[in-house]
């Protein structure tokens, strides 16, 4: 049998659809027709999503790093003068309990300084902000020929020059002329802290010359004893050793005495020179750095408003979910009884 034999037989004993069968077909197909309008209307879902997703999260990057550049945009300046701030805070000295301290400054030198006539320790530190590294230098030759022409000297002195110069110097000059000292310090660039501490010695020194009166009449005493009187040898022993140990005591006393009118009389000034660079402060970030956080932001707060969004939007997600499944259950359901006639 020939292939063309075997077509025609096929042909002649095909099987024949039911009439009723027919019919629902047709009466099927005439539905869908009547329904095409509509289904060209039909969004396609998965496709929309495919470009929606990327395009969502390409919008959301992109404007992160918009905003991340725009809000970088801060001047070096402003963060420099605020770690110079927040150093010269946390470095500034505590006053002691029992003195007195303050902050001054060019106009304000006379409202703070020793008291004529008592016995007060006063010291200063100070830290001021020149241009560069030669700049430091100078700066420091000037504050030590400063200090010596006030009659002063100096404790110590560190002067580091090349890129992010500084100096620090100790110097001590007489009291009655520190509020002169400080102004000519002050003057040597910008004042970026500068404090004075007085701390009054005159009740401590007036302690100490009272005992050595005492202790010297006590000496007076015992030495016209024992040279006027005829004492036996064990009282002489005992007012010997009792003299001894109260000239021990009047030579700790006058040097006691010694020092505290020598502290009184000079005053210790600590001055720090710096450049902007070398104050210790925390440079600036950079401008990535910066970018780079401000657009991490930006997504975060992204990140929050979707999520607010789905949030609010999750009952009518729900209820469309709902009524696509019992849509879908539907359909399923009449096509299965189609198939069952």
């Amino acid at each position: 049998m020939t292939s063309s034999d075997l077509i025609h037989e096929l042909r002649a004993t095909r099987p024949a659809a039911p009439t009723a069968l027919r019919a629902r077909i047709r009466e099927i197909s005439a539905q869908e027709t009547a329904s095409a309008p509509w289904n060209r209307f039909r969004f396609p879902v998965r496709r929309a999503a495919l470009i929606a997703i990327p395009a969502t999260a390409a919008i959301a990057f992109a404007s992160a790093g918009v905003l991340g550049i725009t809000r970088s945009d801060v001047s070096t300046e402003t963060y420099r003068q605020e770690a110079l701030a927040d150093k010269a805070s946390s470095e500034s000295p505590t006053a002691p309990s029992t003195g007195l301290s303050g902050a001054l400054s060019p106009a304000q030198d006379s409202a703070i300084g020793p008291t004529a006539g008592r016995a007060q320790r006063v010291s200063a530190t100070m830290t001021v902000e020149v241009a560069d590294a030669d700049a430091v230098s100078r700066a420091a030759q000037d504050a030590l020929d400063l200090t010596r022409a006030l009659g002063g000297h100096v404790v110590n002195a560190a002067v580091a020059t090349g890129e992010g110069g500084s100096a620090t110097l100790t110097v001590r000059v007489p009291v009655a002329k520190v509020q002169e000292a400080i102004v000519g310090l002050s003057a040597l660039g910008r004042i970026v802290s500068q404090q004075v501490t007085i701390d009054d010695l005159q009740e401590s020194l007036d302690q100490l010359e009272r005992r050595e009166s005492s202790v010297r009449s006590q000496i007076a005493r015992i030495v016209a004893r024992i040279e006027s009187e005829s004492l036996d040898a064990q009282t002489e022993a005992v007012l010997r050793s009792r003299l001894q140990t109260l000239r021990a005591e009047l030579r700790g006393l006058r040097v006691g005495i010694a020092s505290t009118n020598a502290e009184a009389r000079m005053s210790t000034i600590q001055l720090t020179v710096v450049t902007p660079g070398a104050f210790g402060a925390v440079a600036p970030p950079a401008r990535l750095d910066r970018t780079i956080d401000e657009a991490l932001n930006v997504l975060a707060w992204e990140a929050v408003i979707v999520l607010a969004v789905l949030i609010v939007m999750a009952p009518f997600a729900l209820a469309a979910f709902a009524a696509w499944l019992g849509r879908r259950l539907y359909r399923r359901r009449e096509e299965e009884r189609l198939l069952a006639v």
